[in-house]
Parts: C-alpha cells; structure tokens; sequence
C-alpha cells in the first residue's frame, strides 16, 4: 500500500516538469515574435500594446481588484512596481530585437540571483557562504556570455543587463506586495500600472502599426500570460529543487530558434554561461529547500516535546 503515495508523488513531479516545460515553450515564443518584429515598432511602443492586450485579459481580475480598494500603502508599492517594470519591459523590448536570443535568455537568468543579492540588502536576509559562492559562480557563468574585453559588447547587452536589473527589483517589491495582496491581484496591478507607465514613452515615438503587427503582439501577451500560468502550475505540482532545473531547457530552445528561424550563430559560450547560472540558481533553490524542511522538522519536534 505504500506504493500508492510514491507513484502519487512521481506522478506530480512529471506533472511539474511538464508544466515547466511548456512554460519555457510559452516564453521562448514571446521572445520568438518580439525578434520577429525587430526594430519596426519602438521599443516602448511594442511593449505598451503587448500589455494593453494584457490588461484586456486580465480585466475579470482587475476590476474586482480595483473594486475592493488597496490595503494601507499598498498603492504605493503598486505604483512604484509599475514604474520599475516599465523601464524593465523598455530594456528587454530593445534587447531583444538587437541581440541573439539565447544571448537574451541566459543573460535573463541572473534575475534570481540578483533577486538574492536584492533580499540580502533590503530585507536583510541572511546571505550564508554558500549562498556567496553560488552567486559568484553565477556570475562567473555571464561574464562567459558576455566576454566583456574579448567582443565588443553592444547596446542590446547592456540594455537586456539593465533588464535584468530592473526585474530583479520589481521581483522584490512583488515579495513585499505578498504580504497584503493576492497573487491575481499582484499580477493583474501590475499589467494595469505597467500600461500606463509605458504610455507617455511610447506616445513619444509612436509609428503605424498594421493589423498583422497588432496581432503578432496579442499573441505575445497571451504566450506571455500561458507562460506564467504554466509556471504557476509547475510551482504547485512540484518543489522548486525539481522545476528549476528544467527552466535551462528554455535556453535550448531560444538557440534552436535563434538558428532556424533568424539564421543566429549558436555561441556554445552562451550554452555554458547559462548553463552555469542555472546550475548556481538550482543550488540556491535546494539550499532554500533543505533548510526549510529543517526548520519545519524542528518546529514539529518541538511542538510534539
């Protein structure tokens, strides 16, 4: 009988790594159409329709939200976050039409870990040698994509780092919102405030869109809104120490796209680089997991004398 909990639990673990899989599908495709449309559209303009669709998708969930009303200080975080992802979307927008695909995705792996080193500073959470270690290596792991000295980096490297930058923090004011919001709420502010930060930039240098344009970036929303679905759903079925993994997969599949679709060279530099931020990030995670379960088992031993 005690089979029945063991294949339950693998069960769940295929579950999460499929999940995660067409998660890193889902954004791959984002970052496929964006590079289709390249420099066409402003970066701003690009980014402010792609959440104008978003927001329309949202709408069952924001005007509750905006019905309900905020907790004390809440708006302001919320604006706040807006405006820092705004700039964030601006820098992907403009990278990812200038730079190879994969060079965009593993660069963009060092959210996380620049996340940990935002949680160290601002939230003072307790950054263990370990965990200093696995943020140098990953760092290490960029600096072999970017080879800074060896090639000349260019505008859309410096702007996808700013990216990650900017995510980072929006990441981190998100884990400060989850105090005193839900998730749907987080998300569906987020796009709302998002909107309107991108609209005055993209005001500024806005060209004609055609419909086939139009199209092409309701379809980056909704790839977008699938992909962290898709993530959301992952997360519930299996431990981070299991998913995360997976997410190096996406780098796989932002190269053979690069390749195939736009004729990219596939930097074997940029497979190891990610290669090992990934690594880094997933020792992290494992690290985190451990010592939650620790303290868990602690608590219990305590609360049973």
């Amino acid at each position: 009988m005690s089979a029945f909990p063991a294949d339950a639990s693998r069960t769940r673990t295929l579950e999460g790594v499929l999940w995660m899989l067409a998660s890193g599908l889902s954004f791959v495709a984002v970052t496929g159409i964006v590079r289709y449309l390249g420099t066409d559209i402003p970066a701003a303009q690009g980014a402010f329709l792609r959440f104008a669709f978003g927001v329309l998708f949202l709408l069952p969930t924001l005007i509750p939200v905006l019905r309900g009303g905020f907790p004390p200080g809440a708006l302001k975080v919320y604006s706040l976050r807006g405006l820092v992802h705004t700039f964030a979307v601006i820098c992907w927008f403009y990278a990812m039409a200038r730079i190879p695909v994969a060079e965009v995705t593993a660069i963009g792996y060092l959210n996380p870990v620049l996340v940990t080193l935002g949680a160290a500073l601002f939230f003072a959470e307790r950054l263990a040698l370990r965990r200093v270690l696995a943020v140098a290596v990953a760092l290490v792991g960029a600096l072999i994509v970017l080879r800074p000295g060896l090639r000349e980096l260019s505008s859309g490297h410096l702007s996808q780092l700013g990216a990650a930058s900017f995510f980072a923090v929006s990441y981190l004011l998100a884990r400060r919102l989850s105090d005193v919001a839900g998730a749907g709420a987080i998300v569906a502010m987020l796009s709302l405030t998002v909107t309107v930060g991108l609209l005055p930039f993209a005001l500024l240098v806005w060209v004609p869109v055609s419909a086939t344009q139009l199209l092409w970036l309701a379809l980056v929303a909704v790839f977008a809104t699938l992909g962290h679905y898709c993530m959301t759903r992952a997360f519930a079925a299996a431990p981070l120490t299991v998913t995360q993994p997976v997410t190096f997969l996406q780098l796989v599949w932002a190269t053979l796209l690069g390749a195939l679709a736009f004729g990219e060279r596939i930097d074997p530099f940029v497979l190891l680089g990610g290669g090992i931020i990934i690594s880094a990030i997933t020792y992290i995670t494992w690290r985190e997991s451990v010592l939650k379960r620790r303290a868990s088992a602690s608590i219990a031993k305590e609360a049973l004398g």
